[in-house]
């Protein structure tokens, strides 16, 4: 039998599950294709995303680990999630109305084209908005060279 290899999710640990959720999914649109409760080892895993079906793409797994009140140290060995969106200024306004913090207002990068912003979800993870049309145009010219 052959498979493919695949990216299958990234995973963060999450303070308050039902905050985590609801930032996901109001801030940026994604779903919750799956919740697993293992009472257990006293934690809990939701998978989100964006599609039909899980399988479909990648997915954000949060991981709720039972009476963790403190938070997590997000460290600095861990840089960010990206999400590509089709209107980054619109996505950052959003954000805004539903208590996110925009740490970077959508621009240009630095010596490029591709518009992009930087938000913070509730436990401090910074989420990466790229405006995806720019993006697309900059891998095709990528494979032009």
């Amino acid at each position: 039998m052959q498979h493919s290899n695949r990216y299958m999710h990234t995973m963060i640990r999450v303070r308050d599950l039902d905050e985590s959720v609801a930032f996901y999914s109001q801030a940026f649109g994604m779903r919750e294709f799956r919740r697993i409760v293992v009472a257990e080892a006293e934690y809990t895993l939701v998978f989100m995303g964006y599609g039909d079906k899980e399988e479909d793409g990648a997915t954000l797994e949060l991981t709720f680990n039972w009476g963790q009140t403190d938070g997590y140290d997000v460290g600095n060995g861990f840089g960010h999630i990206a999400l590509g969106v089709d209107d980054v200024a619109a996505v950052c306004a959003h954000v805004k109305t539903v208590g996110g913090k925009v740490t970077r207002e959508a621009a240009p990068v630095k010596f490029g084209h591709t518009v992009i912003a930087f938000v913070e979800d509730p436990n401090g993870y910074k989420v990466e908005l790229i405006q995806i049309s720019d993006a697309l145009a900059e891998i095709e010219e990528y494979r032009a060279r």
